[in-house]
């Protein structure tokens, strides 16, 4: 069974990328949060019964090699994702959302080399979770999203004011 970091402060810079090597990149840090999504979209677009993705500012993650194709998705807000893939294996790397917009990635836990490091921090839209997956008991769990100030940790949260606050336009 693969053993989870006790200080995952440890591990970073973490690296990942498709199946066939051509996109290749790097978490500079640890991510804000990581979310275990079980919606009836994330199901359908991993087609899987979750989407395990860690959020992380765009500058936290560079690019090694090559350069993913960015794919217009729709989403269950209406507002659609963008899905960075590989141009020549097809791997979904990670999304941006709308609400996020491009300064916010959702790395796909699973492209990275050593994903054991990133379990998650919560499972969301349990409502519709296929009824055989059980949940861990340490873990939260809520039946749809959730208030980050509730679940991040300071420093995520924090961070996440610096990007906001470097992203809003200069006030007149």
């Amino acid at each position: 069974m693969p053993t989870v970091m006790a200080d995952a402060v440890d591990v970073y810079p973490l690296q990942g990328g498709c199946d066939c090597r051509a996109v290749r990149y790097r978490l500079e840090s640890p991510p804000l949060f990581v979310h275990c999504c079980h919606c009836r979209w994330c199901q359908r677009e991993s087609g899987a019964s979750f989407a395990l993705n860690a959020m992380i500012e765009a500058d936290r993650v560079t690019l090694l090699a090559g350069e993913p194709e960015l794919v217009d998705t729709p989403s269950a807000s209406g507002k659609g994702q963008k899905i960075a893939r590989c141009p020549q294996c097809r791997i979904a790397l990670w999304s941006n959302y709308a609400g996020a917009g491009p300064s916010v990635r959702f790395v796909r836990v699973g492209t990275l080399d050593e994903p054991d490091h990133l379990p998650p921090d919560i499972h969301i839209f349990t409502a519709s979770r296929q009824p055989w997956v059980v949940l861990p008991p340490d873990t939260p769990a809520v039946p749809a999203y959730y208030d980050r100030k509730l679940y991040w940790p300071a420093d995520s949260l924090a961070r996440r004011e610096a990007m906001l606050a470097k992203a809003a336009p200069p006030s007149a």
